[in-house]
């Protein structure tokens, strides 16, 4: 529903994977849902979430410096009809098996998929996971009852990181330890928030006032020893705000805003006094959501870190 130079615009950024599975992917039917994947394949553009046919694979397993990570892509869906996710209360999915999807009223079946899929992942070689799931309630600034429910069901299965999305907003981000194996963490960010977008905060009156212009680019780090072990070793955040111009036709910019250059953010934006607070308001609205979760994954990490290597050089 979009211009395929949006693509163009996306590999141009250094985006390399596309997640294709959110409750708008069936907004223009079954032309739309597979168009979107004939552009993507067109352009050699990797995405998970959904298939053109039924018998490829609910995931991709990819060599990224030489770390096998799995990554997959799961969306809630609005209502079941006939068996069919029906996603943005409009036409329900013709075919069901072509997208992953979760219903809240059976997530016994989602929790089913996802080890069979982490199992499917390990026998392609994987040696991290990473989820990548809508879901939610929407400008809703902390994470529901069933989002703790399900993150914790999938640390308990193995997954590395879960990567949350949907609400629009910022919500928080944990460190989940798995109750199958104390020895087992995983880093989940509930909702990342909004990246370029025109929901800013003139036209989202049910949002909590600026929070629709926040977002951030979330990071993790794997590493591998020499005896194979891979581990996940770091995690970053950087907060983003989107400048919306008032000028004809509008322009949205996104500005990464990176406390150690905070000085320096109105020239190297060329933004107003205005814009500039804005901006920092942002900044601080980011790290109040996620800073104490953030600081307590990366202090975990590196203790982690500290404790391997002190075995690896002391076996």
């Amino acid at each position: 529903n979009t211009p395929d130079e949006s693509v163009d615009a996306a590999i141009k950024a250094g985006f390399d994977l596309m997640l294709t599975a959110n409750n708008h992917t069936y907004d223009t039917k079954t032309t739309g849902f597979h168009r979107t994947q004939q552009v993507l394949q067109e352009k050699n553009v990797d995405y998970i979430g959904t298939r053109t046919d039924e018998s490829q694979k609910t995931y991709i397993v990819k060599d990224i410096n030489g770390i096998k990570v799995g990554m997959v892509c799961y969306t809630y869906t609005l209502s079941m009809v006939e068996d069919k996710p029906n996603l943005n209360g409009n036409t329900p999915v013709a075919k069901p098996e072509q997208l992953n999807f979760f219903d809240y009223n059976n997530l016994g079946s989602f929790y089913s998929e996802m080890e069979q899929i982490l199992s499917d992942m390990e026998a392609d070689g994987a040696e991290a996971t990473i989820l990548y799931i809508h879901w939610g309630t929407e400008y809703e600034l902390t994470e529901n009852n069933t989002q703790n429910t399900i993150a914790q069901k999938m640390c308990d299965l193995g997954v590395d990181v879960i990567v949350g999305g949907h609400p629009h907003v910022i919500q928080p981000m944990d460190l989940l330890t798995s109750t199958e194996n104390p020895d087992h963490k995983t880093v989940c960010i509930y909702s990342l928030g909004n990246i370029l977008s025109n929901q800013n905060r003139y036209n989202i009156s049910s949002a909590p006032q600026g929070h629709c212009e926040d977002g951030m680019l979330f990071s993790v780090t794997f590493s591998k020893y020499s005896n194979g072990m891979v581990v996940l070793e770091g995690t970053d955040v950087l907060p983003t705000f989107t400048n919306t111009h008032s000028d004809k036709p509008l322009k949205y910019n996104i500005l990464p805003l990176d406390d150690e250059t905070r000085d320096q953010w109105k020239t190297l934006y060329g933004i107003n006094d205005k814009i500039l607070g804005y901006a920092e308001d942002s900044y601080d609205r980011t790290m109040a959501q996620v800073g104490e979760g953030l600081e307590e994954c990366q202090q975990y990490l590196e203790s982690a870190k500290a404790q391997r290597e002190q075995a690896y050089h002391n076996p």
